[in-house]
């Protein structure tokens, strides 16, 4: 048991290269024929506008989420400095089930936050290379995390971002968090 823990915690943590990012998938750089090639077809899709920009979003749940997750979401659409990218991802939301990625974990994957906040009781951290973390009532295990391109320095926000956020333009990538 423990050693599945260990190859499960493992498999979880993110790569080390880019941006944050989860499952081999990370916003501004994977497309959607990574992530169906990778995941498949989603359990449901919807296509939006969004400032005037064609998007759309995937949404992976029950027996189509990927293992130790109640769901993923990833946004395609986003705004870069060479203009509009139909098919390359915005963001991407996971939503563990408990005891998949608790406090320490999310420590010992990304590092010290560059902020942390606490909305109606809730704690949540902020990695400006691109993951805002919400922690359940207790601040033990993770609920939502949110991963998008990495944010600039004067970005800190106070809640998640929204799923259906506008395109942000891709900045060039920070150095990965050890």
């Amino acid at each position: 048991m423990a050693r599945a823990l260990v190859v499960l915690a493992l498999l979880l943590l993110p790569s080390a290269a880019g941006a944050a990012g989860w499952g081999n998938v990370e916003p501004g750089t994977s497309t959607i024929e990574q992530v169906r090639e990778r995941y498949g077809a989603p359990s449901k899709e919807t296509r939006g506008k969004i400032e005037g920009y064609d998007t759309l979003q995937w949404i992976y749940e029950d027996a189509k989420a990927p293992s130790g997750l109640f769901r993923m979401t990833v946004d395609f659409g986003l705004l870069a400095p060479g203009g509009f990218k139909a098919s390359v991802v915005r963001l991407l939301q996971i939503e563990p089930k408990p005891f998949i990625f608790g406090r320490h974990t999310v420590l010992q994957g990304w590092g010290v936050p560059d902020g942390i906040g606490n909305q109606q009781g809730a704690v949540s951290f902020f990695y400006r290379e691109g993951l805002f973390v919400v922690f359940d009532a207790e601040g033990v295990n993770a609920v939502a995390m949110v991963f998008t391109p990495p944010q600039p320095e004067s970005f800190a926000p106070s809640a998640p971002p929204p799923a259906a956020a506008p395109p942000a333009a891709a900045p060039s990538p920070a150095p990965p968090r050890r």
